[in-house]
C-alpha cells in the first residue's frame, strides 16, 4: 500500500494535521461547516425575495395610474 498523507486542514494560513487537532477543535470545525452552510442557504433565499420584491415594485408601478392628464 501506497504511504497516505495525513489530512490537513488550512486555518488563517496555517497548515495543521487534522490528527494533531482536539475533539474540541474538530467540534468548532464541524459547527463551522453547519454554520457556513446555513449562512449560504440565507444568502440564496435573500436572492429569492429580492427577485421577488423587484418582481411586485414592477408590477405595483404597472398598475399605477398615469400622471399623464
Amino acid at each position: 500500500m501506497a504511504d497516505q498523507k495525513p489530512q490537513t486542514v488550512t486555518i488563517d494560513g496555517q497548515a495543521y494535521s487534522l490528527d494533531a487537532l482536539s475533539e474540541n477543535a474538530k467540534q468548532q470545525m464541524a459547527n463551522l461547516r453547519v454554520t457556513d452552510t446555513e449562512i449560504e442557504k440565507l444568502k440564496q433565499q435573500l436572492a429569492i425575495y429580492q427577485t421577488a420584491r423587484t418582481a411586485y415594485a414592477r408590477a405595483l408601478a404597472a398598475e399605477l395610474p398615469s400622471n399623464e392628464d
